[in-house]
C-alpha cells in the first residue's frame, strides 16, 4: 500500500495477501510483515485469520524480536471477538512477564480500557510506568503513549493529577490540552444541538486525530547504510573493491554521522540508520541482476532496507545508546559534539 493511499480505498484482505507473499521473499523481515498483514486482516474484519498470523508467528522456531508485543496484538485480537477468558489470560502472562517494551504494555492496558476495565487499564499503564520510566531523566518518546494512556484513564476514574499525570501534560504537545483531550463531558457535547459545542468538539477531535496520526505514522525515512565491524570486515574480503567506499570501520561510522548532521542542518527530516549483513546484500545484488561490487548499489540497498522497516531513527533518544553497537550512550559517543 502506498504511503498516501486513503485507508477507505484500501482492499486490506488483498493488502494482507500481498505482505504474506512478500515475506516469505524477506523471511529476516516476516515478524514486521506478518504483523502489518495481521493488522489489516482485523481491519478487513477477518479476526480469526488474524489470530491464525498471530499464533503462526508465536510457534516461529526461529523465535521473535518481540514475542510480547505479538501476544498483546493477538490478546486485544481475542477479545474483540468474544474470547475474552483467553485474551484475559495472555495479559495476564505478559504483565507476569515484565516486558521491557512499552508497546505490549500499551497494547493491553488499552485493550482493558476498551471493555471499561477502567481500573485494571490504570494498574497496567501505571505498573510499566514504574518498570521503564527512567528516573529523573526526560522519558525516552517511546514510553510518552503509557504517560498519555494513564492520564487518560485517571482522568475518566475522576481522580486527581499526580506527577506522571504533570509530567504526561507536559510533554504533550497538541494545541488542545490532554486535560482537554480526555475530559469525559467532552462526549456529553457530542449530543448537544447548540452548534458552537458542536465546532468546539470537532475541533478538539481533530486534534486529538492529529495526535494519533502524528504518534502512528512511520514515514518513509532517509536512511544512511551501516556496516557492523564484522559485517563490514567479511564485506571487504569478499570484494575488495569496496574498500575505496570504506577505508576504515571508524571513517565509516564518522562518516554515517556527519552525513545524518549535514542532512539534519539542510532541514532533512526523519533521518535513520539501517544496518546492512552481507548475504542479505548479496541477496540484493542478485535480484537487482548486478554485482555486489558494484558501489552504486549501496545507496539502493539501504532505502530497500528501509522500505522493509529496518530504519532506526536517528538522533537516538535522550538517555538512548549510541546507533554505531558500541554499548555506550549516544551523547557520549557519536553524539559528542565533533564525533
Amino acid at each position: 500500500m502506498r504511503p498516501d493511499t486513503p485507508a477507505e480505498n484500501v482492499d486490506h484482505t488483498a493488502e494482507a495477501a500481498r505482505l504474506e507473499r512478500t515475506a516469505g521473499l524477506y523471511p529476516e523481515d516476516a515478524e514486521a510483515l506478518l504483523l502489518r498483514a495481521a493488522a489489516h486482516l482485523e481491519l478487513s474484519g477477518d479476526r480469526p485469520a488474524a489470530t491464525a498470523l498471530y499464533d503462526r508467528l508465536l510457534s516461529s522456531p526461529d523465535g521473535l524480536d518481540n514475542p510480547a508485543l505479538v501476544r498483546a496484538l493477538k490478546a486485544s485480537n481475542l477479545w474483540e471477538y468474544d474470547h475474552e477468558a483467553e485474551a484475559r489470560a495472555i495479559i495476564d502472562g505478559i504483565r507476569t512477564t515484565t516486558p521491557r517494551d512499552p508497546a505490549p504494555w500499551v497494547i493491553i492496558a488499552e485493550s482493558l480500557e476498551s471493555h471499561d476495565e477502567l481500573e485494571a487499564a490504570e494498574e497496567t499503564f501505571t505498573e510499566a510506568a514504574r518498570l521503564l520510566l527512567p528516573a529523573e531523566e526526560e522519558p525516552p518518546p517511546a514510553t510518552h503513549p503509557l504517560l498519555y494512556g494513564r492520564h487518560r484513564v485517571r482522568r475518566m476514574r475522576g481522580l486527581p493529577h499526580d506527577d506522571w499525570d504533570t509530567l504526561a501534560d507536559t510533554l504533550h504537545t497538541s494545541p488542545v490540552p490532554l486535560d482537554e483531550l480526555h475530559d469525559p463531558k467532552r462526549v456529553w457535547s457530542l449530543g448537544s444541538d447548540n452548534p458552537a459545542e458542536l465546532v468546539a468538539e470537532i475541533s478538539r477531535l481533530r486534534a486529538e486525530l492529529g495526535a494519533y496520526r502524528e504518534a502512528l505514522s512511520r514515514p518513509f525515512p532517509v536512511a544512511i547504510l551501516h556496516w557492523p565491524a564484522p559485517e563490514l570486515s567479511e564485506l571487504l574480503s569478499a570484494y575488495p573493491a569496496l574498500a575505496t567506499e570504506y577505508p576504515s570501520h571508524e571513517t565509516h561510522l564518522a562518516t554515517i554521522e556527519s552525513s545524518l548532521r549535514e542532512l539534519s542542518a539542510s532541514g532533512t527530516p526523519n533521518l535513520g540508520i539501517v544496518t546492512g549483513t552481507v548475504p542479505s546484500y548479496e541477496a540484493f545484488a542478485a535480484s537487482e541482476g548486478s554485482s555486489p561490487t558494484d558501489a552504486t548499489l549501496l545507496p539502493q540497498y539501504a532505502t530497500t532496507l528501509a522500505a522493509r522497516g529496518r530504519a532506526v531513527a536517528w538522533p537516538p533518544g535522550r538517555g538512548a545508546e549510541c546507533w554505531c553497537g558500541s554499548g555506550g550512550l549516544y551523547a557520549s559517543c557519536h553524539g559528542l559534539p565533533g564525533a
